[in-house]
Order: structure tokens, then C-alpha cells, then sequence
């Protein structure tokens, strides 16, 4: 595995040594890698690879799947998010998610702006309102809804609905934000929308993103890591990945994909 670590730079993320599986199954081998601070850092890899399972482990996602068993670490600012004191549901607050298929709740496109602002009481119920004006205008949402708040998401676009759980996720001011092919179910228009609307979060937010479109990896990424039958195989800046990889499983991947 190859690729370079900054030093004395504290990373928003590090996995350290994971290895991760489900019963006899193992999905992830000895993963060591530093996510830094306020980038846009991208994984690829063919199916199977294990990028999603090693995403989903960020935030825990992966714990109540049965048969999972863990070795290593994962390290949330320094501190190991599997801690004694950790608390799960500050975890996925911090560390937000967003996945494949857009999941509004069943509740009121307002109310799904506001739904983890009130699971965690961050704001006074008077504010409610402009909190979820705030995060739609910040997702280009706001001028199709405005008139519509009150109505279920379910109505929406297939993108808008992503856009609202975009909307949703932004709300809880995570400092990392985790992509699982977020654009892969959605239309040309409403990718382009939201890969413009990734870039723009960098650097105030750090954001993972799990792609199989390798023009997707090079059009938002700053770093890029690539994983291959269960191995992370190396990782770097995403134009030196693209252009010269380091090694011959990451170019034979990029060429079948871009060929």
C-alpha cells in the first residue's frame, strides 16, 4: 500500500489496522489510512472491494449487522470512536451519512430539514423554521419548495429527494459527512447538482464519498484511495492516482473503467 501521510497534522479521521468482517467472512484487511481535515477524499474499487463496508465503519453503521467482528481502530479526531464514553448517536451527529437511494422520513419536507435538530436539541423550536430555510437554500432547494413545506418528500424528484436529505444531514453541522454513491441512482442534472454542492463544503467539512464513476472521483476529489479484494492498494492526491498510479492493480482498474 502506498501513499503519503502529512506529519504533525492531526487527521479528521484515521483508521488504524481494521480489519473488518461479517462471521467467516473477512471484507477488509489491516486498513491504515488518514482522512485529512476539511478535503474531499474519494474511494474506489471494483464491487466487492470493501470501500462501502470500510465508509460504513466510520460512523459505525456496520455494528448491528449480524455476524460483524472488528480489529483496529477507528479514530475520530484523535479519539477512538469505539470508546467506553462513546456515545453513538453524537457519533453519527459528528459523522453524517448520506446513501445510495435517497431515505426522507415519513414527516414534512420541513420536518425532515429539522428531524436530527430535534433529536438532539441544538436549537430553540422558534428557530426550527429558518434552520430548515438555511440548509434548503444551501442545497438549492429552497425556491422549489418554499411553497411546499408542509407536504410529504415523497412528492419530490428522485434529486430533490437526495438534495433533502443532503438538507437534513447539513442541518446537524457534522464536521465529517460520509457519501455512499450518492449519484448513482440520479439523473445528469441532479448529479452535477450535487457534486457542485460537495465541492462547495470543503474546506469547512470533511467528506468521504464512495464512487464507482471514476470521472465523479476526479471532478470533486482532492485524495483518492483504492481498494481492491478486501486491501487498500494505495492512496494519494487524485490527479498523481489518475495519471501515474504506483501500482498495477490501480492502473489496470482505471484503464477497464475509463475504457
Amino acid at each position: 500500500m502506498t501513499g503519503s501521510v502529512p506529519d504533525g497534522v492531526r487527521p479528521a479521521l484515521e483508521s488504524i489496522e481494521l480489519s473488518l468482517g461479517f462471521g467467516a467472512v473477512t471484507v477488509l484487511r489491516s486498513v491504515s489510512l488518514r482522512i485529512e481535515r476539511g478535503g474531499i477524499f474519494a474511494l474506489l474499487g471494483p464491487t466487492g472491494s470493501g470501500k462501502s463496508t470500510f465508509l460504513r465503519s466510520l460512523n459505525r453503521m456496520n455494528d448491528k449487522i449480524p455476524g460483524f467482528r472488528r480489529e483496529g481502530q477507528v479514530l475520530l479526531e484523535g479519539e477512538s470512536i469505539y470508546g467506553q464514553r462513546g456515545d453513538l448517536m453524537d457519533l453519527r451527529r459528528r459523522v453524517g451519512m448520506l446513501f445510495q437511494r435517497p431515505n426522507p422520513f415519513p414527516m414534512s419536507i420541513a420536518q425532515n430539514v429539522v428531524a436530527g435538530v430535534r433529536a438532539h436539541k441544538m436549537a430553540p423550536r422558534r428557530e426550527l423554521s429558518a434552520i430548515a430555510q438555511r440548509r434548503l437554500e444551501q442545497v438549492g432547494l429552497w425556491g422549489a419548495v418554499k411553497d411546499r413545506l408542509g407536504e410529504s418528500p415523497f412528492r419530490l424528484s428522485g434529486g430533490q429527494q437526495q438534495l433533502l436529505c443532503l438538507a437534513r444531514a447539513l442541518a446537524v453541522e457534522p464536521e465529517v459527512l460520509l457519501l455512499d454513491e450518492p449519484t448513482s441512482s440520479l439523473d445528469p442534472v441532479s448529479t452535477e447538482a450535487i457534486e457542485a454542492l460537495i465541492r462547495s463544503l470543503a474546506p469547512e467539512l470533511t467528506v468521504v464519498i464512495v464512487t464507482h464513476n471514476l470521472g465523479q472521483a476526479k471532478r470533486v476529489a482532492d485524495h483518492t484511495a483504492f481498494f481492491h479484494d478486501g486491501h487498500l492498494v494505495e492512496h494519494g492526491p487524485t490527479a498523481r492516482l489518475f495519471d501515474s498510479p504506483a501500482e498495477a492493480e490501480t492502473a489496470r482498474y482505471i484503464a477497464s473503467a475509463l475504457g
